[in-house]
């Protein structure tokens, strides 16, 4: 299986900057088959950008989208207009269900429609820190990747990418532990077997994202389980987010002789 490095830029860059640094980072990235690299700029960055980058380079994102194809809704975004733009999505990011107040139902009805317009649904899962304090992170993980995927056909799960992101790690000094991230990706591909099957949850990507950087990226690419990177602020640093995708690279191939 390949890796997938996914850069969320958030609410950061205008569409000038967005421009200049494509332009940059198309001259640090390489080519690499064995790497799905992605960027996730915001949403009125998408158009001028994907009319800019080599698609073989890289791959676009959008960091959200709205579960209506069309309608009434001021200011949404549906998945429907993103399609033919982007080729990913950001589904149930933290930031979303914490701060915009998002609930199960929403994340599952995006990821429907992520899925009805041909858009590879990211869905994002992870417990908070009260979760990990009180050792119930389990039951948090598994509530939110069955709600997320409940209304899945087991025909389109080849569609999905899970990433794991603890909320407690993301913005701090320092991701997950390894025994933490490799347990918590485990539990996730264990619910997703127990919906789909074994043969179906193991083609399924689940990444790691919180924290990641420059520094601790190829230790937690080369942990059992990982498939990729969601990676914030350090996709905003071209030689850092080039740089894990030289290391995904270099991982699957070393797999590949092994």
């Amino acid at each position: 299986m390949k890796k997938y490095i996914i850069g969320n830029w958030k609410m950061n860059l205008n569409v000038h900057e967005s421009s200049l640094f494509v332009t940059k980072l198309s001259q640090t990235l390489p080519v690499r088959r064995n790497v799905e690299t992605v960027i996730c700029p915001g949403f009125l960055s998408l158009e001028p950008v994907s009319l800019q980058i080599n698609h073989r380079q890289m791959k676009l994102g959008a960091q959200d989208c709205y579960w209506r194809d069309e309608g009434a809704f001021t200011g949404e975004v549906s998945a429907s207009q993103l399609r033919g733009l982007a080729q990913y999505v950001l589904v149930g990011h933290s930031e979303r269900r914490y701060i915009f107040d998002e609930d199960d139902r929403d994340v599952r009805f995006k990821v429907q429609a992520a899925i009805r317009n041909g858009i590879r649904p990211v869905l994002c899962v992870g417990e908070d820190e009260e979760e990990r304090e009180m050792n119930c992170y389990e039951h948090a993980l598994c509530d939110q990747v069955a709600s997320g995927l409940m209304n899945i056909d087991s025909g389109d799960l080849d569609q999905i990418v899970v990433a794991y992101e603890p909320i407690w790690a993301i913005g701090s000094s320092a991701p997950a532990v390894d025994q933490q991230i490799t347990e918590s990706v485990k539990i996730v591909r264990t619910q997703i077997e127990h919906m789909f099957g074994r043969a179906a949850a193991m083609n399924v990507p689940i990444l790691y994202g919180g924290s990641v950087n420059a520094g601790s990226a190829k230790q937690i690419l080369q942990l059992t389980g990982v498939d990729g990177l969601l990676v914030g602020r350090s996709s905003l640093i071209a030689t850092e987010f080039a740089g894990m995708v030289n290391d995904a690279a270099a991982i699957v191939k070393e797999s590949q002789r092994a």
